[in-house]
Parts: C-alpha cells; sequence; structure tokens
C-alpha cells in the first residue's frame, strides 16, 4: 500500500514539471530520508557516513588500499579523500603505510581499533536496514536495485574508476 505521494510531502500544488523531475525528486528525497537514520547512528560512534564507508572498504578488501582506490570506491563521492583519512588515522581507525618499492606510494590500512568499531556497529547497521527496507519484499527490493542501476548507467555525471589492468 503506498504511502504519501512525494507531491503531498512537498505540498506541491502544480505538477511536475516531467516524470524524469519527480523520480528525481523522489531519489533525492527518498536518500536523504535514509541516510539521515545512518548518520545519526553513526553519530552515537563519532563516525560520518564517509568515514564508516572507507572502514567497510578497507575491512572488505582485507589489505590495504591506495587512496584513490578507496575514493573510487565510496558510496558519495569525496573530493577530500586525504582529509579523511587524516581523520579515521586520528581516531586510530586507520593508519598509512609507505611501500618499500615505490615511498611515493601510501597505502591505508585498517587498524584493529577500526575493525572493533565496524564489528560494533554490524548488527545495528543490518537492523537499521530492517527497519527502513524491511517492508519490501525480496522481488521488489531486487527491483529498485535493477531500476536505480538502470538509471545510474545512463547518468551523464557517471563517473568510473578504471577496472584492474586498465591504465590510469
Amino acid at each position: 500500500m503506498p504511502g504519501v505521494t512525494l507531491r503531498e510531502e512537498l505540498k506541491k500544488r502544480g505538477e511536475f514539471q516531467s516524470p524524469q523531475q519527480e523520480a528525481m525528486l523522489n531519489v533525492l528525497r527518498t536518500a536523504d530520508l535514509l541516510a539521515a537514520g545512518f548518520e545519526r547512528l553513526f553519530r552515537n560512534y563519532h563516525l560520518t557516513n564517509s568515514q564508516y564507508n572507507v572502514l567497510r572498504i578497507l575491512r572488505g578488501e582485507g589489505k590495504p588500499l591506495p587512496c584513490n582506490e578507496i575514493a573510487c570506491r565510496l558510496v558519495n563521492r569525496m573530493p577530500d579523500i586525504t582529509r579523511l583519512v587524516d581523520r579515521l588515522e586520528a581516531a586510530g581507525y586507520a593508519q598509512r603505510l609507505r611501500t618499500g618499492e615505490d615511498r611515493r606510494l601510501v597505502l591505508i590500512e585498517i587498524t584493529a581499533a577500526g575493525r572493533e568499531i565496524l564489528s560494533q556497529l554490524d548488527g545495528p547497521v543490518e537492523s537499521l536496514h530492517q527497519e527502513q527496507l524491511g517492508h519490501l519484499d525480496a522481488a521488489q527490493l531486487h527491483e529498485l536495485s535493477r531500476l536505480l542501476e538502470a538509471a545510474r548507467a545512463h547518468s551523464i555525471s557517471a563517473q568510473t574508476c578504471p577496472q584492474e589492468g586498465d591504465s590510469a
């Protein structure tokens, strides 16, 4: 059963200029609403959404990564990944490593404290996913993901990072 329409939420009197405008505003409104729940959760752990995302990337990869690779994998683009890593390093959740082969290459590694904070967040994050989207069945969730992926595939501003083996 559908809830309140976007027009009702925004108290919009007239029609949207186009179905594309209505869909885009729906995506933005929904993303903002869902992200706010995570912002509140992560604030309790003195993290931002982006810091959490970096830690998840590092834990998932299982090995140190260069900053540009982390930046490519972020859910939300971050113009200043260096400052983000600085804050994680200051909190003790990540550390910078230099390789013996190329001292210019700086890798970022998650620390034991970073893994611990993620471990503490695993349950609450999954609970929030259930709270926010648990009312949709598996088929609806797959369709939602499919439609969002299709929208991103044709986005003018879509930026992709080089794949392994590609020259940058």
